[in-house]
């Protein structure tokens, strides 16, 4: 991207990892944060010397802190639009930098989402490594990078800086405690379809408060809306959207499960492990062009996840079982049988086996590194 563009905007949750890729495959490049007060403000107020004291190229960390930047980025831009990858910003809160590139960088700039690590990620770099620890410890590249980092410690603070920094710049809280309790409620229904007016009720605020909150959530990357499909509009399709949890591993801590053997104990072990598959789903749709990503429902059948992509479809239901059999198939075999004749490449069930194996006409029960 930074070939063909003169800015590219890395976003992603905090500590995904941004300002170390960003460094790391931009060394020439000169740094610098708008983390530091004195550096936003002048960022904001004078960005002509800004710029003179950070000439391009330049890495610029945080970049939603000093929005008035934008404007003066797009003019030194414009003066040698020939060159590309002058400019590589970085920041946590989605919605402000979309405005920000929409407002003033439109043409000029191209976004990339950085996910934490994958499965395949974490397989390459620490060969024979166990899944299910991946569910548990989440994907951020720091707690791989130090296995001796307390995963629950990591995430406690975690969330107390993002409450801290984050929220406080993006939305005026009158109590930390009520999102907090907002934060955890929405834990515990990942998996499940949005109900915002219960969610508000569970913590004894507004439905209007809730909208708001979630959107500061899906604004800095900490949970995740998958939409349903519904070709057929006539047809009684569920169409409200899903919320997951972007994180397993911030999901299995704000649900109390600090182990693998928690997550067996757990009455939520389904939605949890139906949460790591849609992040896995989430990051392979988005490095291989697999499709978009959706769930189909209606008031009978069920499929967790389907993918299209030109007429085509991928049905995949997650599992918690180890062996699914036909009984668990035949749902999915319904989902499949209502969308047309031959559109539907495969259909399979997620789940903890270690190898893939039939369970109905055309199912297949696949691991996650399958899916």
């Amino acid at each position: 991207m930074a070939k063909q563009r003169p800015v590219v905007v890395l976003t992603g949750a905090r500590q995904a990892g941004k300002t170390s890729l960003a460094r790391r495959l931009f060394p020439s490049h000169g740094y610098v944060t708008l983390d530091l007060p004195s550096e936003a403000e002048q960022a904001e107020r004078d960005p002509v010397a800004f710029l003179r004291r950070h000439p391009a190229p330049l890495i610029i960390d945080e970049v939603q802190y000093a929005p008035g930047l934008f404007r003066h980025l797009k003019s030194v831009i414009d003066s040698n639009r020939a060159s590309n990858g002058k400019f590589i910003l970085t920041g946590s809160q989605k919605f402000s930098l979309m405005k920000g590139v929409s407002d003033s960088l439109a043409g000029r700039a191209t976004i990339v989402e950085l996910d934490g690590f994958s499965l395949g990620e974490l397989e390459a770099a620490l060969p024979g490594f166990d899944a299910l620890e991946a569910v548990v410890r989440g994907s951020m590249p720091e707690l791989w990078q130090k296995p001796e980092l307390d995963g629950p410690a990591y995430y406690q603070a975690y969330v107390t800086t993002y409450l801290e920094r984050d929220l406080r710049s993006m939305l005026d809280v009158g109590s930390l405690r009520d999102f907090e309790r907002f934060l955890r409620t929405c834990a515990l229904r990942s998996g499940q379809l949005l109900n915002k007016a219960e969610l508000a009720r569970d913590v004894g605020i507004s439905p209007m408060t809730a909208a708001a909150w979630l959107s500061v959530l899906e604004a800095s990357n900490q949970v995740f809306l998958l939409e349903p499909w519904f070709a057929n509009k006539t047809k009684s399709l569920v169409k409200s959207p899903k919320l997951y949890l972007c994180d397993s591993g911030l999901l299995c801590y704000l649900m109390g499960a600090r182990s693998s053997e928690d997550l067996y104990d757990s009455p939520y072990a389904g939605a949890v492990w139906e949460t790591f598959v849609c992040g896995e789903l989430r990051k392979k749709s988005r490095l291989r062009d697999r499709g978009e990503l959706w769930f189909w429902r209606d008031r009978t059948k069920e499929a967790d996840f389907l993918i299209h992509r030109a007429g085509r479809f991928e049905i995949l239901d997650a599992k918690w079982s180890e062996h699914p059999d036909a009984r668990d198939a035949a749902v999915l075999g319904k989902v499949v049988a209502e969308l047309p004749a031959g559109s539907v490449r495969r259909a399979a069930m997620v789940c903890r086996t270690r190898n893939a194996y039939p369970v109905g006409a055309n199912i297949q029960a696949v691991p996650i590194t399958e899916a």
